[in-house]
């Protein structure tokens, strides 16, 4: 008997992958200024950042980080515990827990480190982690890797979760749900899962990766927009990479929790540190999206103003109240035609394709920023109506496929 190449068993699954017009390939963007990018040697207006509210390229986080810089230099040079913790991480977690209400935060350098360390260390085998279908793939691998049995509900249903937490009444159970889904838009019915928890004494876990900065009394997300706390979500998972405008993700609970992941989240033990001079970044990011709500003003108008004309062009969208407008197409050959009409018509709006969304729901994804301008979403608005009449089968699945 052979063994079986695992090399040549990758191949053949890339293969197939190709052949059904799903590889994935990298685009190198070789200039950025605000929502304009350069791919390929073409100028384009972005509409597939997760930059929600423009703060990647404001000025003033530039020069908080050419500033740290010089006094921490470039690496942190070791684990947290083994002497990379430097002040700009403790100052980081001080403003996160004070904005969001948390007695404390822990730093993780990205968020599927901070989802696989949580899960890995809250979790082990007889447990049972419930989950909404459409979470992160990171809240995925997290309960995976933790040995866990992982259960998943139809998207957003409480009801099916309840009937899922009911069955397993004598395991250890954690209810993990994104706070805004990164591929819809929409937003979890955390007060009914909250509620569902306390019931069912099970603790609630919250990616808020898309809701930070966006939603919420002065930003601070999606769990206070449902009017919950610590008390409600004893573990929310916030990044910084998004509406944040910079990089890295944070854990933040109860003292006590805290603690424990400091004993036993493998990604944070066993790994280098965030740069301290990005932390400090971080934190000039983090001050902003606090404390200027004209950011966000700006967002909504923009999301407004967007949903109006698409409705006025016979586009209709996806129910969502974020920056996440997905255009739902359903085919994927249709989706990718759609994006490269959109880019010869200079608009950067990638098609989201299977793996990454369920078979028969690939979409354009259109994100919406602060750094754009009305007559940007205008000039995108003209396009996606002038490629949806070049592609009528597209525009056709597209009506049939909005709730």
């Amino acid at each position: 008997m052979t063994r079986p190449s695992l090399i040549d068993r990758l191949a053949q699954a890339q293969a197939e992958r190709a052949q059904a017009g799903l590889l994935r390939r990298l685009r190198t963007v070789t200039a950025a200024q605000g929502p304009q990018v350069t791919v390929g040697g073409a100028r384009l207006l972005s509409f597939a950042s997760n930059d929600y509210l423009g703060l990647a390229s404001d000025p003033r986080i530039a020069t908080a980080l050419r500033a740290a810089s010089e006094i921490w230099g470039v690496g942190a040079g070791a684990a947290h515990l083994l002497g990379g913790r430097r002040g700009p991480h403790q100052a980081l977690e001080e403003e996160l827990a004070d904005w969001l209400g948390y007695p404390r935060a822990l730093l993780f350098s990205t968020g599927m480190m901070a989802n696989i360390g949580v899960l890995s260390a809250v979790l082990g085998r007889g447990d049972v982690c419930v989950q909404d279908r459409l979470n992160h793939a990171s809240l995925i691998d997290g309960a995976r890797l933790s040995g866990a049995e992982l259960l998943r509900y139809p998207h957003a249903d409480a009801a099916a979760a309840a009937r899922q937490l009911a069955a397993r009444p004598d395991a250890g159970a954690v209810l993990a749900t994104d706070g805004v889904f990164s591929m819809d838009g929409d937003i979890a019915p955390l007060s009914e899962l909250a509620a569902l928890c306390t019931r069912e004494h099970a603790t609630l876990m919250v990616d808020d990766a898309h809701g930070l900065g966006v939603v919420g009394g002065h930003g601070r997300g999606a769990v206070d927009h449902a009017g919950l706390g610590v008390a409600e979500v004893p573990l929310l998972v916030v990044t910084l990479g998004k509406a944040i405008g910079c990089f890295g993700a944070a854990v933040l609970g109860s003292v006590d929790a805290i603690e424990a992941l400091l004993q036993f989240a493998r990604s944070y033990i066993y790994t280098t540190a965030m740069p301290p001079a990005l932390a400090s970044a971080a934190l000039a990011a983090v001050r902003i999206a606090r404390s200027e709500d004209q950011h966000r003003q700006r967002l909504a108008a923009h999301i407004e103003h967007f949903r109006r004309g698409a409705a006025e062009r016979g586009l209709p969208l996806l129910p969502s109240s974020t920056p996440i407008q997905p255009l739902l197409v359903g085919d994927t050959a249709r989706a990718a035609s759609l994006a490269q009409s959109l880019e010869a018509q200079g608009f950067h709006v990638p098609a989201i394709r299977p793996p990454t969304v369920a078979a028969g729901s690939a979409r354009l994804r259109i994100t919406l920023s602060a750094a754009h301008a009305e007559a940007d979403i205008d000039a995108l608005l003209d396009a996606l109506a002038s490629a949806s009449a070049l592609h009528p089968a597209a525009a056709g699945v597209i009506s049939a496929g909005v709730v």
